[in-house]
């Protein structure tokens, strides 16, 4: 007890040593590290990326919000506290936090447009993050292959792009899931408002356009070496400017619009909800709401939010550590996946307490404040501040905002989305990825985001064990007598593939007589579990009982090693040449079940023109190689190397009788890939007609 005591107080003392150092503090709170080296140089790179940002997040936080089924200034409430927060505890320059159209979407299911429960869902979903960069269970999120991360993308882009109709029409009393909201969509045409339609046509149109003015490569037909003049300079900057701040742009001009028109009295647009000026209301989110003339709180409450707690989450923080990690390897940095967790925890936790929804990391905000020239993770302080200028002086315009530009700019920002070039990828690649991606898509569409989730991962998953309970083999018969199977195993093997093992291994040497000798080639192999070594050693028994070899061959030391504590006469060979050569060494002295049968003479090896090993591997030679053989074949003893008498046709035995000399015989060349214990390991002997 007080060796574990001592034990136990060393331990402690280590890590309130290592937590209480320099070098913690800069790994937990990384601007202690890069602050003491900002510069004015720096402050500008980042003052112009963060006002760019700020310009576009105020559009989108709006349209978001419409996506989350929430007061459009909630989107806005979002925006700022995430800014601030990952500033102190970020590892990537490029991440900007805030609302996404992901997470918008999830919010809207789990929250069904309740503020407090979005609101309850950021602070939950930022402690699950949280406590899950303290205990590092970042890995989770690889369980989300590809398919299924791209499947539930392209099926959400799709579900907010139809979302975004309605607005686009200007049609009221929609249903939110996907096949009510098509059916009423096409159902309700006829109440199209024309005006709506024509300005989101318009305004998705000028969306796309500037989009790709600014995304063209100018200088794809240019000369490289013809300097640019100052005009092309200008040009092209008014352009990037112009199409990065497009939302912002588009925003402003129809709202001015809307605005003159509304002055005179000429209301043609269905227009935004009234938004509240000023600053959210501070304090801890509330686990109760009026529902129905009574409150919903405590367990009940809870349960309105469902599996969104785990979900959602997982989904934030998938986003943001694929985002941070794609820009960090563009731009030559890393980031510290662990303390990106605990970033993004903490900024929805203290976001919630602000009346924010949850959050995560932009992919489009994301690149433009890389574009735009970021030099640190302080420019998100200077988008966080545009937004809370926003919320303080321009609130009361927002109400003129055409709700057909915010579907546009929805749609303008998610058609992106859609992965549509992953399906012929997969088909060309692996087909069964394909199966993944359409499985978590359409459950996606008609189930939910979170079974549609959870389908393409257990699918995913089954694919997976399914390849750990049928690991890959390849036999070999190497043609020489007696005939030898080598079984490769392609990679590791787990206890799934115990009952695997044991039928391949019987199949490959004990399937019918004569039986084979089998070589287990290991050179793939780097893990053994329990159950597999169990199983190899119930496959050892069986060989033996039927009195033929089983060899394993290329076995690393550690797996050797596992293998004898379980395998009483193990036999293991550095290559597959060598256990090969032991293998016919015991044929030489006739083994029965190895292809010979109980009459055949035990001293004799009888050796046929033709046969050999396979040597499409290059690691296994021919034992025996004879050339230019006049007859079907010759029995040599074992003993003395001698060929025996009785091979020889009768045509020349007569001949031999009546005096005349042998027949001549070609010269023949034996060559052993093994020593006889009679011959004491000679050299190969060149066999004349003498030895007739």
């Amino acid at each position: 007890m007080a060796v574990v005591l001592r034990k136990c107080k060393r331990n402690g003392v280590k890590l309130v040593q290592q937590t209480c150092s320099i070098g913690f503090l800069k790994k937990r709170l990384p601007i202690v590290e890069w602050l003491p080296r900002y510069n004015l140089e720096k402050f500008q790179g980042d003052l112009i990326a963060g006002l760019t940002v700020g310009l576009t997040v105020i559009p989108q936080g709006l349209a978001y919000a419409a996506v989350a089924e929430l007061p459009l200034q909630y989107g806005l409430y979002s925006a700022f506290m995430g800014c601030f927060i990952y500033c102190l505890f970020g590892t990537s320059k490029d991440v900007t936090l805030g609302p996404t159209a992901i997470i918008s979407l999830m919010t809207a299911e789990y929250a069904k447009g309740e503020p407090t429960l979005a609101i309850a869902l950021c602070l939950c979903a930022g402690l699950v993050q949280f406590a899950m960069g303290v205990l590092q269970l970042g890995f989770l999120v690889n369980f989300m292959a590809f398919p299924v991360i791209s499947g539930y993308m392209s099926a959400a882009a799709l579900i907010i792009g139809c979302g975004q109709l309605k607005l686009i029409f200007g049609l009221k009393d929609v249903r939110r899931d996907f096949i009510w909201n098509i059916y009423d969509t096409f159902r309700k045409l006829p109440e199209t408002n024309h005006w709506d339609l024509t300005l989101g046509v318009i305004s998705f149109v000028i969306l796309l356009i500037m989009k790709w003015l600014k995304d063209r490569d100018w200088d794809k037909n240019r000369d490289p070496f013809t300097p640019l003049t100052t005009r092309q300079r200008v040009g092209r900057k008014a352009v990037w400017v112009i199409g990065t701040g497009r939302n912002a742009l588009i925003v402003i001009a129809t709202t001015i619009l809307a605005g003159v028109l509304f002055s005179n009295n000429i209301k043609p647009f269905t227009m935004t909800k009234d938004v509240p000026p000023g600053f959210p209301d501070v304090g801890p989110p509330s686990f109760s709401y009026q529902h129905n003339n009574r409150t919903v709180e405590g367990e009940e409450f809870l349960s309105h939010l469902g599996a969104g707690i785990a979900v959602l989450p997982l989904i934030a923080i998938l986003e943001t550590i694929a985002y941070g990690k794609a820009f960090a390897s563009r731009n030559k940095y890393r980031i510290d996946p662990t303390q990106e967790l605990l970033a993004l925890g903490m900024s929805n936790i203290v976001s919630s307490f602000f009346g924010s929804y949850p959050m995560s990391c932009s992919a489009s905000r994301t690149a433009i404040n890389s574009t735009s020239g970021v030099r640190t993770p302080l420019g998100g302080i200077f988008a966080g501040l545009l937004v809370i200028l926003a919320l303080a002086f321009i609130m009361p315009y927002f109400r003129y905002i055409p709700s057909a530009v915010l579907g546009a700019v929805i749609i303008a920002s998610v058609i992106n989305m859609f992965e549509y070039q992953a399906i012929p990828k997969q088909w060309r690649i692996h087909k069964q990825d394909l199966l993944v991606w359409m499985a978590c898509f359409l459950c996606v569409l008609l189930l939910g985001i979170q079974f549609g989730i959870l389908v393409g991962v257990g699918l995913g998953l089954i694919f997976e064990l399914y390849g750990l309970a049928k690991p890959g083999t390849k036999v070999d018969i190497i043609d020489c007598c007696p005939k030898i199977a080598v079984m490769r195993f392609e990679k590791g093997l787990s206890f799934p593939a115990s009952d695997f093992i044991v039928t391949t291994i019987h199949n490959a040497g004990l399937d019918e007589p004569p039986y084979k000798p089998v070589i287990l080639d290991f050179t793939h192999v780097s893990h053994l579990d329990f159950s597999v070594i169990r199983a190899l050693s119930i496959s050892v028994e069986e060989y033996a009982t039927n009195n033929t070899p089983l060899y394993f061959a290329c076995v690393s030391r550690s797996l050797e090693m596992k293998l004898k504590k379980a395998i009483k006469d193990l036999q293991c060979f550095p290559t597959v040449q060598l256990a090969t050569e032991a293998i016919l060494d015991e044929g030489v002295h006739g083994c029965i079940g190895m292809g010979f049968t109980e009459g055949q003479n035990r001293g004799t090896r009888r050796i046929t023109p033709g046969t050999g090993a396979s040597t499409e591997d290059g690691d296994v030679h021919q034992p025996i190689l004879m050339t230019e053989l006049s007859s079907d074949h010759l029995d040599v003893s074992s003993d003395t190397g001698e060929v025996l008498q009785n091979n020889i046709s009768s045509s020349d035995s007569s001949s031999t009788e009546d005096g005349d000399d042998p027949p001549s015989l070609p010269r023949i060349q034996l060559q052993s890939a093994f020593q006889d214990s009679s011959s004491g390991g000679e050299e190969p002997r060149n066999l004349t007609n003498s030895n007739f």
